[in-house]
């Protein structure tokens, strides 16, 4: 395979952006103006020290170019579903905007499948992918038609006793994993020899198991493999999306008919978490797939998709106040409200996931003055709970504010209740120009203390264990 012009290869996260600036572009103009605004307008202050901001303008512009870029590689009215992993960003309110924009919802647990569905996600448009799937799950997304992929030859001998009983309208395939390796990151590499999703199609006899289990199915209709991830190359994706295309040309000529009708290549597009650039981009996946694997978009086969970071991350920001300033050992120390309750990743692996700090001042304008190396510190009660170490930025004070760039995925909707610490408060914000304002959208409530309360056991429970 060799090297074209879509070759994009910054798939490992980078930090080369200067520290503490704020990049041109659109979008980092729409987002400064957004932390101005929620200064100005109270989003954040003393009192709610720590918000999620989302640019609906910018999440509306994915969609589109995601649609966009498919439609240029396959054939007109060759059946596509996007469908947003709701993982990356569990809130409601973005799955309908999501839905508004013609995206579907791709679910991996119960919690995942209700929210698609108080979402108004219909079953047309909703995947059920988990590689544990419980009885009870299976057979809801089956009564709903919901597509279901089944990840190993155990689920699909309880979905051939459900089928039997209660025939289904749900498209149903089989997960595999084509084996390809694994990226920058282990812990999110999919697509590994022990990857514990899917049929592992190079062990033995797993294929020849592949094949006869669509053979002898003739229900069967699908064909899932996601080998994606943050840190993946995009040819190492296109590998394992090849490997699912030959397997589904194998099991269609054994059968002597087009028995797989779609191919789920899943999602795992990685970001670049290093400059407000938006690389690699769908269309050049797109473009990419289309000169490896022709076959798949010639118009024979329905395509699924499952893309999550790729459409969310690089429109979400972490905004959190500054609530003091101190030193140690002759190093700055920024004290804020966002730590490893918001970016559990980064604190925890941060060579994986170092994210952009910009800094703020008390008004919400770009900070200005000589870059000093300073630590950003979160709330939480242990010394690793850091956004960024000896990072070089302007001085900060008490009151001034730090943002968590390329948020909108994985952080601040995952929320990780460390010491007892609330969810923050995420608000959508439109702000088109800079002569039309700052709107601003409530999409979930800052978690208050007594509803931290009640889900600690604060309620009917709280005598549970004097009672025993």
């Amino acid at each position: 395979m060799g090297h074209d012009e879509d070759d994009d290869q910054t798939t490992v996260l980078r930090t080369d952006a200067a520290p503490g600036a704020t990049p041109g572009g659109e979008a980092a103009a729409r987002r400064d103006r957004a932390v101005r605004a929620a200064v100005e307008q109270g989003v954040v202050g003393p009192a709610a020290p720590v918000a999620g901001l989302l640019d609906v303008t910018g999440i509306r512009a994915s969609a589109a170019a995601l649609h966009a870029a498919f439609e240029a590689v396959v054939p007109p009215g060759t059946p596509v579903l996007h469908a947003f992993a709701v993982k990356a960003t569990p809130l409601v309110p973005v799955l309908r905007l999501l839905r508004a924009a013609g995206i579907g919802a791709e679910v991996a647990s119960p919690g995942e499948l209700a929210l698609a569905r108080a979402a108004g996600m219909p079953p047309s448009a909703t995947v059920l992918d988990s590689p544990a799937k419980t009885p009870a799950e299976l057979r809801e997304a089956l009564a709903l038609g919901i597509a279901v992929n089944a990840d190993n030859p155990q689920e699909l001998d309880r979905i051939d006793a459900m089928t039997r009983s209660a025939p289904t309208g749900s498209p149903v395939g089989i997960r595999v994993n084509p084996q390809i390796g694994g990226g920058a990151i282990g812990a999110l590499s999919t697509a590994t020899a022990t990857s514990k999703f899917g049929v592992p199609l190079r062990d033995e006899d797993a294929r020849e198991w592949v094949v006869r289990a669509f053979l002898d199915r003739p229900w069967l209709t699908r064909l899932h493999a996601h080998s994606g991830s943050q840190g993946m190359p995009l040819e190492m994706m296109v590998r394992g999306v090849a490997a699912t295309y030959e397997l589904a040309e194998e099991i269609n000529e054994r059968a002597g008919r087009r028995q797989v009708d779609t191919v789920d290549i899943g999602g795992g597009l990685p970001v670049n978490f290093g400059s407000d650039d938006e690389t690699p981009t769908h269309a050049q996946y797109a473009r990419r797939l289309k000169s490896r694997v022709p076959g798949l978009l010639d118009g024979r086969y329905g395509i699924v998709t499952e893309f999550g970071r790729s459409l969310l991350a690089k429109h979400g920001t972490v905004l959190a106040r500054v609530e003091y300033a101190k030193r140690a050992g002759g190093r700055p120390i920024a004290v804020t409200h966002a730590g490893v309750q918001v970016a559990t990743r980064t604190v925890y692996a941060p060579a994986s996931w170092p994210l952009r700090i910009a800094a703020f001042d008390a008004k919400g304008l770009p900070k200005s003055g000589p870059a000093v190396g300073q630590d950003i510190a979160g709330p939480a009660c242990f010394a690793g709970d850091l956004l960024a170490e000896n990072r070089p930025m302007p001085l900060l004070e008490p009151g001034d504010y730090v943002t968590a760039l390329d948020t909108g995925a994985y952080y601040f909707a995952q929320h990780y209740s460390y010491n007892s610490l609330a969810g923050p408060g995420v608000y959508g914000f439109s702000a088109p120009t800079a002569a039309d304002g700052v709107r601003f959208a409530v999409v979930r409530e800052p978690q208050t203390p007594d509803e931290i309360v009640a889900e600690a056991g604060g309620g009917a429970e709280r005598d549970a264990l004097r009672n025993l």
